[in-house]
């Protein structure tokens, strides 16, 4: 089969062989209701509007209504067969169009979706070094240190993750951080007949959650660190880190073959034991000289040599030392980059080629400066968690010997809890914070805001440094306060969206990117003072 337009939006579709229905069943374990003997299933999805001719359509009971309910859409585009539950089978034998269909019935059929979208797409990961980063923090950019470390040994490399898909450079478009299983396996496909020899993706707890990445066979799976984040969805840390916990722990659909995990914290040590756990190798990454995982790889000395650039000495766990250029700040990013540096070795590249491709690495909104003629530093991050703020203050309060401004808010419908923790911490690291809107999506945002400023205002003194706290909920107005509020040598952060090119207010995505915003507020400040701008750039 050759590849054809794509209804799903990932550019093409993939070439696949044709599964007959009864083997996906076999592969599921599931009944088969109607008539199957001759169907063939050449692709699948879970939307209706995406069918293409010869799809499974995966019918999914959702929170308001059930996928079954369109079930005329998807065969009218091409459907040929439904995997749903009862309550599916039951809207599809009463439907028009679907009551012919040969249905896949599970009373959990999310639970067996990726093993049988895998199998439509010819088990694309099997035929791919599938890396798998995972945690609260650090998912990014360790992504984009392990591609451009691959990249530099000759590997033809993909990514998946927070800022899109791509290939060798090249984006594919696709959606969520870890798209949903038929997609996901539908875009590994894509990548493995463009030629791809590895994959790198940020593995959500979500995903991991919902069983996005069941049907994935993960050569190496790495685990960052974990704080504070998603409470909404997972309501309790244990939780949370049970989510992260499926892609390390052997009794999970989802488990890596390797395991990467970095210790420089408890939920780190505790994750460490679930990957060895299955009797899978297991190594580790220790930055902070705790002691713990001095059997892998380990930081001996760091060295700051401007510009945020790190030189680092590690040692691996055969005891060979490696000298790093990381032209990122932060120790956090000295964690990343050497949980990036074990995930490619245990995927067997060469380190040295590895450690070269980390000299020019740059990660879109993280730590990401917007240069424009001015006097101090701007620049915009990512972060948009308690502890991810009071990483990214302590690496600007370090690089820096002036004062630090901070922009942020918190994001509406999600995680409550931690809104004033935001605000705590960033009265903890900087001495101007304005709280602002981020993404108010269905929520007030004075109501969000509130929640921001009632941290800050509950720190103590003895902890806090800001004491010039201002609340402007215009998001592109607080941006041109904090440039306004600047002196030379001081530093101004726009925290939270980092990347993000939209804020959602009210149901509706409105254009919005922090960077350019904040070049813009910088050009007006220079033409207000009559120096000339830099020519204008993309940020």
């Amino acid at each position: 089969m050759s590849a054809q337009h794509d209804p799903h939006g990932t550019g093409m579709r993939p070439a696949t062989e044709p599964v007959n229905i009864t083997e996906l069943a076999g592969v599921a374990g599931v009944v088969v209701d109607g008539s199957a003997d001759d169907v063939q299933v050449s692709g699948a999805t879970l939307r209706a509007q995406s069918c293409g001719p010869g799809d499974l359509f995966a019918a999914m009971p959702g929170q308001r209504r059930h996928g079954a309910e369109f079930v005329d859409q998807a065969v009218e585009a091409g459907a040929v067969a439904v995997l749903t539950d009862q309550a599916g089978l039951d809207i599809v034998r009463a439907s028009d169009r679907g009551s012919g269909l040969p249905v896949l019935v599970h009373s959990d059929p999310r639970t067996v979706l990726g093993a049988v979208s895998s199998r439509v797409y010819g088990d694309p990961s099997s035929s791919l070094t599938l890396i798998g980063i995972t945690g609260t923090s650090g998912k990014t950019t360790t992504s984009y240190l392990a591609e451009a470390a691959l990249r530099a040994t000759g590997a033809s490399v993909g990514i998946v993750g927070t800022t899109g898909s791509r290939l060798d450079g090249e984006p594919i478009p696709s959606e969520l951080t870890t798209p949903e299983a038929p997609d996901l396996q539908r875009l590994l496909a894509v990548m493995r007949e463009r030629g791809a020899d590895a994959v790198v993706m940020e593995v959500s707890s979500h995903a991991l959650s919902l069983g996005r990445v069941d049907g994935c066979r993960f050569t190496v799976g790495a685990f960052t660190n974990l704080s504070q984040d998603h409470l909404d969805f997972h309501h309790t840390m244990d939780d949370y880190f049970a989510a992260k916990a499926r892609l390390f722990a052997a009794d999970s659909a989802a488990h890596a073959e390797r395991s990467v995990i970095c210790v420089d914290d408890d939920w780190g040590s505790r994750m460490a034991t679930v990957a060895a756990g299955g009797g899978r190798p297991v190594i580790t990454v220790a930055t902070t000289g705790s002691g713990v995982g001095v059997d892998g790889w380990r930081v001996l000395e760091t060295a700051q040599s401007g510009q945020g650039t790190q030189q680092i000495r590690a040692v691996d766990p055969a005891g060979v030392e490696h000298d790093v250029v990381l032209p990122l700040p932060g120790a956090y990013n000295v964690a990343n980059a050497l949980v990036a540096l074990a995930v490619v070795a245990e995927a067997g590249a060469d380190v040295e080629q590895a450690i070269a491709g980390l000299t020019t690495v740059a990660v879109p909104g993280r730590v990401e400066k917007v240069e424009r003629g001015q006097d101090f530093l701007a620049v915009v991050d990512y972060a948009h968690k308690p502890a991810a703020v009071d990483a990214v203050l302590a690496t600007l309060g370090a690089q820096s010997s002036g004062r630090i401004g901070v922009v942020i808010g918190a994001g509406g419908d999600r995680d409550t809890e931690k809104r004033p923790l935001m605000g705590k911490a960033s009265v903890r690291g900087a001495d101007l914070l304005i709280v602002t809107d981020d993404n108010p999506r269905s929520e007030d945002p004075a109501t969000i805001r509130a929640a921001v400023i009632a941290g800050a205002d509950q720190t103590p003194g003895d902890v806090r440094r800001a004491i010039d706290v201002r609340e402007i909920g215009d998001r592109r107005a607080a941006i041109a306060a904090a440039v306004e509020w600047a002196q030379p040598g001081d530093v101004v952060l726009v925290a939270g969206k980092g990347h993000e090119t939209g804020q959602e207010i009210a149901g509706v995505k409105h254009p919005f990117d922090d960077r350019l915003v904040l070049a813009d507020a910088l050009d007006a400040r220079l033409s207000d003072t009559g120096e000339a701008p830099d020519e204008r750039t993309e940020a």
